[in-house]
């Protein structure tokens, strides 16, 4: 699998057991397989980025893969919970969390590479909007969607670190993707605020309906 790293320096042997523990999956080296998305991410206002690439041989890998059929958003979301800090601003989303994470929780420390959606800053308020019960889950999933992010890949294990292979790194303006990174989370954020966020359905599924009627993951309306 080709995979990109965005960041302000070339990386040509990441090492295992580094990084913050409050990223999305916890700690692990953090991918995309798209190269100009690692360029945005690479870049801050003061400083040009690179984006490494890589080779990571996937044989005898086990993967989590969160858009696989047999999880839901929900598994997504516990493992957020689990790893980042989230404003909880009323009793229905402390309940939720508690909720969540008796009921949608994964074992992920039996992996070595995990992918999903990337809770970048608007997407992260999508998913605290669900959790205080202003959306459905419907609405978060389509909410996911804005930003066109793509998925991320998340190698977690010294086994997967050994797989993988620097090829090369080009460098990334932060003229151009900075200014591409902020439009694409301005543009996310404002398809959100003018559409599903202003509307409620009372027809689909909010956090307390899931919590008052014991909504467990085989549930057909979670998918």
């Amino acid at each position: 699998m080709k995979l990109f790293h965005g960041s302000k320096e070339i990386i040509e042997k990441p090492l295992f057991g580094y990084g913050s523990p409050f990223n999305d999956y916890g700690k692990g080296f953090y991918c995309t397989k798209e190269i100009e998305m690692a360029k945005e991410w690479s870049c801050t206002p003061e400083h040009d980025g690179y984006a490494n690439s890589y080779e990571l041989d996937m044989s005898d890998l086990k993967i989590l893969n969160l858009n696989n059929a047999e999880y839901t958003i929900l598994h997504w979301l516990t493992i957020l919970l689990k790893n980042r800090s989230f404003r909880l601003s009323n009793p229905i989303a402390r309940d939720a969390r508690d909720y969540l994470i008796s009921n949608f929780s994964i074992k992920t420390d039996c992996y070595d590479v995990i992918t999903g959606y990337r809770a970048d800053d608007s997407y992260f308020s999508f998913a605290s909007d669900f959790l205080n019960n202003t959306i459905s889950i419907n609405k978060l999933a389509r909410a996911m969607k804005l930003g066109e992010l793509g998925e991320q890949v998340v190698l977690v294990s010294q086994k997967a670190f050994d797989r993988l292979i620097f090829t090369g790194a080009e460098k990334a303006e932060r003229e151009k993707y900075f200014v591409l990174r902020s439009r694409r989370d301005k543009k996310a954020r404002e398809a959100y605020l003018s559409g599903d966020r202003r509307r409620y359905s009372s027809d689909e599924l909010y956090i307390i309906d899931i919590m008052r009627e014991e909504i467990k993951s085989h549930d057909a309306r979670l998918q």
